[in-house]
């Protein structure tokens, strides 16, 4: 019986099932709205254990979860390393440096190879937009999408949500800016599918290259979505306010103006124009001086940019338990 949960590894029928939705963590998109609270609730729950201030409970033990990151990360690859550790289990982290990826081979075959092992649920991040759907049809564990291209960071929207919930409360009917490189920015995509499901109002701000024509009418919701490339005009008027790190490894740099601190910076004066209350959010690496500077990003009553870090494990500790704990 040593094999008996892999025989479908073996006696594969077709390499192009459809993904597990039950358990693969893809996208925000079409993720129904209450399985969305749900996932906020069990992590706001896991919280304390995140940060080590409870213990947490270890129904992951004995299960071996694969970070296969492809692309370069600090927050994410150690969040999903802290999150799968804290619940019990076993980690095993692969990345495109010194794997077999440096030869030639293909995300899917890595993918599978790993799967073949053993292990009960693959993390996956990769430039490659739509790239770890890829993965979930061709494997039988659950996958989990940690960033792909330009498409979607399901993980990182929940914890969005999570630190704007713990500083707003519920977010229905707060107005929510998310400045910046719009255009390449797979974090935007995701939170603004949560938002807007979630019943806030988001405010895109950022120069008009950098800001596809279509996104007010990328998702649906009671929430909605506002364009603007005017930050000075809507500053006074928001909840809370997402800065995005332009992304020059995407390209991002031919559609910036030199200076675009002054235009679309969260500068120390924009950061008086806010109103009482109003947290400052960035997803991380941060580019100090350039879309935030080094007194907003630090500002205690401020910033949550710490805050989001902390509330990544909650988050990714709530993915995986859906995923695996059962």
């Amino acid at each position: 019986m040593l094999y008996s949960s892999r025989v479908r590894l073996i006696h594969r029928t077709s390499g192009t099932q459809l993904a597990n939705s039950a358990r693969d963590f893809l996208a925000i998109e079409g993720l129904p709205v209450s399985e969305l609270t749900q996932l906020l609730d069990h992590a706001q729950r896991l919280l304390p254990s995140a940060v080590g201030d409870e213990p947490a409970n270890e129904v992951l033990r004995g299960r071996v979860v694969a970070n296969i990151f492809f692309e370069d990360s600090t927050r994410t690859r150690v969040s999903f390393e802290v999150a799968a550790r804290r619940l019990g289990a076993d980690v095993v982290n692969l990345g495109a440096s010194g794997s077999s990826a440096s030869k030639g081979e293909t995300l899917v075959d890595t993918a599978r190879n790993i799967e073949a092992m053993g292990v009960d649920a693959l993390v996956v991040r990769t430039s490659i937009s739509g790239g770890a759907q890829l993965v979930a049809q061709a494997v039988d564990c659950p996958v989990i999408n940690a960033g792909d291209g330009r498409h979607e960071h399901p993980t990182q929207a929940l914890l969005d949500c999570l630190a704007l919930r713990l500083r707003l409360g519920a977010l229905q009917g707060a107005r929510v800016a998310i400045v910046g490189d719009i255009a390449n920015s797979r974090v935007a995509r995701s939170a603004t599918h949560a938002l807007v499901r979630l019943g806030a109002h988001v405010v895109i701000v950022g120069p008009p290259a950098l800001v596809p024509s279509g996104f007010a009418e990328l998702c649906k919701g009671p929430g909605t979505i506002t364009i603007t490339h005017d930050l000075d005009a809507i500053i006074q008027e928001i909840d809370a306010i997402m800065m995005l790190r332009v992304q020059l490894e995407r390209a991002a740099g031919t559609g910036i103006a030199p200076d675009y601190r002054a235009a679309y910076g969260l500068t120390v004066a924009r950061m008086a124009k806010l109103r009482s209350g109003v947290p400052v959010l960035h997803p991380g690496p941060v580019n100090r001086g350039v879309e935030i500077d080094d007194a907003v990003a630090d500002d205690t009553a401020r910033s949550v940019i710490l805050a989001q870090v902390s509330c990544g494990v909650a988050a990714r500790m709530a993915v995986l338990v859906r995923a695996l704990d059962r």
